[in-house]
């Protein structure tokens, strides 16, 4: 079947779709609704079967949907309608929440039903439970569709059934998020922050700077007065509450340009006085409190965690996270787990603190070079054997840290996008070292070149990713925990899989190796950071202020991905026996 996407934006429900299509044997297509002439034009081009819109904010035309059938994926249970349908969720304090696929027609998420189901409520950042509960249940309900499609006797559910538990709403205005600093306690306040991450946050004043915030941490034991900034710790901010007090990680200025930061990028000056309350390098994931890096141990296996804003590394996080895995290789474990971020395991360097420096180059420079001390760490680590969990998506550097770990693990679902060049980059984190030997040479240039996101079983498939587990985080956990083990249980077996690695790291020519790819990809990426004009100059740009393209960009307007071409992955998942979204393939 011909399957064209038509989105807003790729984003990480779109990917999810499209690499689950993708993986299923589907041809599949990607047109962004821009405007309606571009839009008829494009659809006209691919001439799909069917049309799927797994985020979309403008009107899909009559002259399509009256024409070819399209489906709309909505983040609401079903009947519920209207934008910020999670954002409504969260602040609601709902305990269910639900994914809804409904057939286009005049009118807004008022189409028949075909596809509905429903999952409990987490206490996470909207992004988050968009990304993980939102996503899973919306690659099993595409399955749905398809089920429904092909059934002669099946009949959608109407909107105007009056047994539908959702209701029409409008659209959020900050003044619905408005926080009340006198009235509201903490945990309304997160509830507030946690319903506009990432986007667009709750517009507030702080030290007079007019400005969203994001990312909320509940702290448990600084007090205060009211909006009392109260510490500062790793770019981030303490506030008190009439209550507790919380954390805010990140601001942005309301006027026009601006960009998300750390919110003591975004105060500064404001905040001379205020005490830095440090942590130590590492602490446990349950201390309640703003915290990047964690770290626990179970059965002679440490799980490092690096929970880092949105998956971006600057330089100074970099550093701490290079001496934390040096310090903890040492510790006498026997397996060291990188656990990456709640929301992201990495995304690579720091874009916005890059775009907001005024030596953008050198601070950009130093970044890549901080992200290269870790992953080389972790390459020359002969102590421990290391694993990398991909538990959350990864993409760009991100996907390549991982690389540098013995062995990698991913949660079915997760979404990988392993390439630099939609940034105009070509890339380091010895990258031409790590893929390569995972892939080839073959498959790593198809993969850095096309630009397009990979399921984890497709990354299983062409070796990029060891193996895939479960979706579900708590048997996921536990199945990542019995995979660390089985490498250490059988001693005799676990130092001859450490004896291999050490012969391999300490021969005469492996540091000067991976010194010869670290040096070539510096080379190339030189030009991208120091010439004004370069291509990742501009697009960093794009991306970082979050510019609205005027077309369907190139690379995603190109694919037209036949089944055949896919027969190696499609082969491979039918071999697993199940989809992505564990539905047995016909």
């Amino acid at each position: 079947m011909r399957i064209l996407l038509v989105v807003s934006a790729f984003n990480s429900l779109s990917q999810r779709i499209f690499c689950d299509l993708r993986d299923r044997g589907e041809t599949v297509g990607i047109a962004f609704a821009i405007n309606e002439p571009q839009l008829i034009e494009e659809v006209m081009e691919f001439k799909p079967d069917l049309i799927l819109s797994p985020f979309l904010k403008k009107r899909i035309p009559e002259n399509i949907w009256s024409v070819i059938p399209t489906f709309i994926i909505h983040p609401g249970i079903a009947g519920d309608r209207g934008a910020h349908a999670l954002d409504w969720a969260i602040m609601n304090e709902e305990q269910r929440w639900g994914v809804t696929i409904l057939r286009a027609n005049g009118e807004y998420d008022a189409g028949d039903i075909y596809a509905h189901d429903t999952f409990p409520m987490s206490r996470a950042s909207k992004a988050s439970i968009y990304r993980t509960a939102v996503s899973t249940l919306a690659s099993q309900l595409v399955v749905e569709l398809f089920k429904s499609l092909n059934n002669s006797i099946f009949v959608p559910i109407s909107q105007h059934s009056h047994t539908l538990p959702g209701s029409a709403h409008l659209v959020m205005t900050q003044n619905d998020r408005r926080i009340d600093w006198e009235e509201d306690t903490t945990e309304r306040i997160i509830t507030k922050i946690r319903s506009a991450d990432s986007h667009p946050g709750v517009l507030d004043t702080i030290l007079g700077v007019e400005c969203t915030l994001y990312g909320v941490h509940k702290e448990s034991k600084l007090r205060g007065g009211i909006k009392e900034i109260l510490a500062k710790r790793e770019g981030a901010i303490c506030l008190g509450t009439k209550d507790a007090s919380i954390w805010i990680t990140h601001l942005k200025e309301r006027h026009a340009p601006s960009i998300k930061l750390p919110a003591t990028y975004v105060l500064k000056d404001r905040l001379k006085g205020v005490r830095e309350d440090r942590l130590a390098l590492f602490v446990d994931p349950s201390l309640e409190t703003f915290k990047e890096i964690t770290y626990y141990e179970r059965d002679e296996i440490g799980y490092l965690g690096f929970n880092f804003h949105n998956g971006a590394m600057g330089a100074h996080q970099c550093v701490r996270l290079k001496y934390a895995f040096d310090h903890l290789k040492q510790s006498g474990i026997k397996v060291l787990v990188l656990m990456g971020g709640e929301e992201f395991f990495s995304n690579g360097i720091h874009l916005n603190i890059m775009e907001d420096s005024k030596k953008a180059d050198e601070d950009g420079w130093s970044n890549i070079h901080s992200m290269n001390e870790v992953v080389k760490s972790i390459l020359q680590c002969d102590e421990v054997l290391t694993v990398s969990s991909l538990h959350r998506n990864a993409g760009a550097g991100g996907v390549f840290l991982a690389l540098a770990s013995d062995y990698i693990v991913a949660r079915e679902g997760v979404v990988l996008n392993p390439h630099y060049k939609t940034l105009g980059l070509h890339g380091s984190e010895y990258w031409t070292y790590t893929l390569l030997h995972r892939v080839g040479g073959e498959m790593a240039q198809e993969v850095t070149s096309g630009c397009l996101p990979i399921s984890a079983v497709h990354a299983e498939a062409i070796g990029l990713v060891d193996t895939v587990l479960s979706e579900d985080d708590e048997t996921y956990l536990d199945e990542l925990h019995r995979y660390c083990a089985s490498l250490c249980e059988d001693e005799d077996r676990y130092y001859e899989l450490l004896d291999a690695k050490r012969q391999k790291i300490h021969h005469t020519s492996f540091a000067e190796e991976i010194q010869r790819h670290r040096e070539y990809e510096l080379e190339q990426m030189y030009p991208s950071f120091y010439d004004p004009a370069s291509d990742f100059n501009r697009l960093r740009k794009d991306f970082v202020y979050k510019l609205c393209p005027i077309q369907t960009p190139n690379y995603l307007r190109k694919i037209c991905f036949e089944e055949a071409s896919f027969s190696a992955i499609a082969a491979s998942v039918a071999d697993r026996g199940i989809a992505p979204n564990g539905v047995k393939i016909k």
